[in-house]
């Protein structure tokens, strides 16, 4: 891999601030990506720079790309980390833009180290742009509650004011906007050895919504490979970061399902 060059549609398998200190300045249309929460998993036992990696996504990011953040906090003794929340400012601190606070509402598990709050379920999904996003394409599946209504158009707005009608009708339609907390289920492992593969549809959905067909899309902990295997089928360039060989190996299993060529870079 040279300074002048990016390892597209490439699982790469090494330390990801090492991989990202090669890659080119301002490449990278949208990183989709979820790194390790605290302690609660080990993930092959491996370390990772978080100070590092947010160095390096700022530098790689085209103004008006958007990282996508997916993260939680541990619970020890009650008492929750907070490390989400010095991870999103941090990212504000160094000049990126906290364009959204998301939330993935999943189905509980219990209280997660604590015995005195109620049932857990939601995730932050942060999203940090560089300047104004260059590419928003939300999506538009909410079933709407009044769908089919016929009302009377206004000027300057759908609510009716004396003097303010347009004289046009218009109709609710079927759907709208999503709100920023996605119901998602975690879907369960499916035989993927990886202690927390993310869910496609997650991924699926925040490519579709932060880049468009071409656009290329890193994951830097790219796990079991799930946020490029749907960039790929959305029609994205994708590069994945994996320190650890194994999950490595399961990326190029699932990507093969694809039946697409697919390159394994060592570094």
């Amino acid at each position: 891999m040279t300074e002048d060059s990016l390892p597209l549609d490439q699982i790469v398998c090494g330390d990801n601030c090492e991989v990202m200190r090669l890659m080119p300045s301002e490449s990278i249309d949208l990183v989709v990506t979820s790194p390790p929460y605290d302690d609660l998993r080990t993930y092959g036992g491996h370390s990772w720079d978080f100070y590092g990696v947010a160095w390096n996504l700022k530098r790689l990011l085209k103004p008006g790309g958007v990282i996508v953040w997916v993260v939680a906090d541990q619970t020890k003794d009650g008492d929750e980390s907070g490390t989400s929340y010095r991870q999103a400012l941090h990212f504000k601190n160094i000049g990126l833009r906290l364009a959204d606070t998301m939330i993935w509402n999943k189905p509980p598990k219990g209280a997660n180290g604590s015995r005195f709050v109620y049932s857990q379920s939601a995730e932050f999904m942060f999203v940090f742009s560089k300047g104004a996003p260059s590419t928003v394409n939300r999506i538009a599946d909410r079933p709407n509650i009044s769908s089919g209504r016929v009302f009377q158009k206004t000027h300057g707005g759908r609510c009716k004011k004396q003097g303010a009608d347009s004289g046009e009708l218009g109709v609710t339609p079927a759907t709208g906007l999503r709100t920023n907390v996605w119901q998602i289920n975690v879907g369960g492992c499916n035989g993927n050895a990886h202690p927390a593969p993310f869910p496609e549809s997650l991924a699926r959905d925040h490519v579709l919504s932060w880049s468009n067909p071409g656009d290329v899309v890193l994951d830097p902990f790219s796990g079991s490979g799930t946020t490029a295997k749907m960039a790929r089928k959305a029609g994205r360039r994708f590069i994945g970061i994996e320190v650890n060989p194994e999950y490595v190996e399961i990326s190029r299993r699932r990507l093969e399902q694809q039946l697409l060529p697919l390159e394994m870079v060592g570094t």
